[in-house]
């Protein structure tokens, strides 16, 4: 049976030898599978969180930007948008499982569930699925399944992220290695479709664009054309906005290169809202299939965004499709070249993220 350890970090002493009360964050050697992790702190999330999300990024979807839009649908209003419930159920996780981390692998098996509403209060917590040391004896890789859950302890999202995190000790013996089974991809019918949504009044003109379900073709390439540079200060201010407490994205001695590392969440929300110009219907986040951040990003970069569309489904509900697409972010126009000839991720890459949204028919 999973034990859960919401307090019992392990102990460390000071250079006098007393304990401290501070936390140094978990390592490697501290993870065991089967552990459950309630990471702090609850939080009520409000218009405040919408209206500084859609300051930090070009976002535009008009289901999260007008409660009229979102009723026209059959929402009672607008919910907050689905990346910026991401952004707070991941940022509580970051002190007890990226801490010490060296980098954040990838993601799968992301699923919204609820949507988050202007009140709601969100708590997150985290089962260890996964161990494996790495070659090297210093890092480990670390899978875990984290969950949100609101004030009535329905279950908002899901999904499972790895990373790459440091051990205390090398020396301190590896783990029997446990690498978990996971969907490549998400079926159609693991998808949870709001309840009440319904896409057959829906209004084109409003929304932006007149695409729908039934103009994109599995394969088509969609170049986002617009770019948005970043800059420090927003990333550093969109990182504390969401409680993410990472070293790596705001102590600059952390780093050999002395550079703050942009966080991937940063990348992918504007990715996201840049695809907006192409993909304005594209109006809800339902799931995450598979997710890598490919190459860093720093302060000074200009993020461009480019979509495949890779599958199309129907749906159960009124007027609604699923559109299954690959949202890339890179630091060059232009380009829609992903990997080179060896496999790898070519250095303008950013972001692939491949993940199911909801269109109207």
């Amino acid at each position: 049976m999973a034990n859960s350890d919401t307090l019992d970090r392990p102990a460390t002493k000071s250079k006098g030898g007393a304990m401290t009360k501070t936390n140094e964050g978990r390592f490697f050697e501290d993870y065991t599978v089967g552990q459950v992790i309630r990471h702090a702190v609850p939080r009520t999330v409000s218009g405040g969180e919408r209206a500084l999300y859609h300051a930090l990024y070009p976002a535009r979807h008009a289901l999260y930007s007008s409660d009229l839009f979102a009723q026209s649908c059959g929402l009672p209003s607008a919910p907050i948008d689905d990346l910026a419930a991401f952004h707070v159920v991941f940022g509580k996780t970051v002190p007890d499982v990226s801490l010490n981390a060296v980098a954040n692998l990838g993601y799968a098996e992301g699923r919204w569930v609820t949507p988050v509403w202007p009140g709601d209060t969100l708590r997150s917590e985290s089962e260890v699925i996964g161990l494996k040391q790495n070659s090297n004896g210093k890092t480990g890789v670390v899978w875990v399944r984290t969950r949100g859950l609101n004030q009535h302890d329905e279950l908002v999202m899901e999904y499972v992220r790895w990373v790459m995190v440091r051990k205390r000790d090398a020396d301190a013996a590896a783990p029997e290695t446990v690498v978990p089974e996971l969907k490549p991809v998400l079926a159609v019918g693991d998808l949870s479709i709001p309840a009440g949504l319904d896409f057959t009044g829906y209004d084109f003109e409003l929304a932006g664009e007149p695409h729908r379900w039934g103009d994109y073709e599995i394969g088509e390439k969609i170049d986002h054309v617009d770019g948005v540079t970043v800059e420090e200060a927003e990333h550093m201010m969109a990182t504390r906005l969401w409680q993410n407490t990472a070293k790596v994205h705001f102590d600059a001695t952390f780093r050999p290169d002395g550079q703050r590392l942009i966080y991937g969440g940063h990348v992918i929300s504007m990715a996201r809202a840049l695809s907006f110009n192409g993909l304005a219907n594209a109006q809800m986040i339902v799931g995450l299939n598979a997710g890598a951040h490919a190459n860093p990003c720093f302060s000074g970069t200009t993020v461009r965004a480019w979509s495949e569309v890779l599958d199309k489904a129907k749906t159960e509900a009124p007027g609604v499709g699923a559109v299954r697409l690959r949202l890339v972010a890179t630091s060059a126009g232009g380009s829609m070249e992903l990997k080179g000839d060896d496999g790898k991720y070519l250095p303008h890459v950013l972001l692939d993220l491949d993940y199911w949204a909801l269109m109207p028919v």
